[in-house]
């Protein structure tokens, strides 16, 4: 899984505003912070349905780069930003649960409509992409 560095810029009575250094044509925003992630994702994700994902930068080059170090004193600050790029290769997993867990999980999906495989991966990726 690749993640990115975000600079994060917030100026006094506007929102949050997100670009990413190695993703140029790349922002979001978020009146919240708590949004910041989701919203910085969504914005990777909708990008790269139309465009060649390139290496992220390591945090060190992205903090030896003159302009970073720049919004960075005028107040910015990075965050992390995973991006689980989408394949249409699906890979068979044996897992194990606890069968009242399984049971929980099957009644769940049912309830939304999705399948066992579908429900869980819908929620492994909440669960990366908030942390």
């Amino acid at each position: 899984m690749k993640h990115f560095i975000a600079l994060v810029h917030k100026e006094k009575d506007s929102a949050y505003g997100v670009t990413f250094p190695d993703l140029p044509d790349v922002f979001s925003a978020a009146d919240d912070e708590d949004d910041l992630t989701a919203n910085a994702v969504e914005a990777i994700r909708l990008w790269a349905e139309d465009q060649p994902v390139p290496a992220p930068s390591s945090h060190d080059e992205i903090m030896h780069r003159e302009d970073i170090l720049s919004e960075l004193a005028a107040g910015a600050f990075l965050m992390r930003v995973p991006f689980i790029e989408d394949s249409t290769r699906t890979v068979r997993a044996n897992v194990t649960f606890e069968k009242g867990m399984l049971d929980a999980i099957d009644m769940t999906a049912r309830e939304r409509g999705l399948t066992r495989s579908a429900f869980l991966a819908s929620c492994a990726r909440k669960e990366i992409e908030a942390a």
